[in-house]
């Protein structure tokens, strides 16, 4: 199976201005665990996810005040939508992180995670076995 199978054709795109609250709010309500930022005058695109948010609120930082381009990742492994779930995986834990930016043709085309990855390899869910 290929990346173009799993990955989620939702990208959010936000910009480096936005607060990390914005983020959170618009991360919430498309129930996505990251979001692409678009930063041209930081070079390109980045990615916030919501373990970004997560340590920055841990932090004490005040996510009012703190704003995406801060903590944005902008050394991004991306992913092509030829890849396999393999390599998608493989990248993945190489790198210690749960989300790649699917580009094609240099652009944002879709974000797939470890869940859409599992998703994939156990489509049917089944109960949990008892311990």
């Amino acid at each position: 199976m290929l990346v173009r199978d799993a990955m989620s054709t939702v990208v959010l795109t936000i910009g480096p201005a936005h607060t990390l609250r914005q983020a959170a709010a618009l991360m919430s309500a498309r129930r996505v665990g990251a979001a692409v930022v678009h930063d041209p005058d930081a070079g390109g695109i980045g990615i916030l996810t919501e373990r970004d948010i997560l340590n920055s609120v841990g932090l004490g930082q005040n996510p009012d005040r703190e704003h995406a381009h801060a903590h944005t990742t902008t050394d991004v492994v991306f992913a092509a939508p030829s890849w396999t779930l393999e390599e998608a995986a493989r990248a993945m834990a190489h790198g210690g992180f749960r989300h790649l930016i699917v580009l094609e043709d240099g652009e944002p085309t879709g974000v797939v995670s470890v869940r859409d990855i599992i998703r994939c390899w156990a489509p049917t869910r089944q109960p949990a076995p008892a311990l």
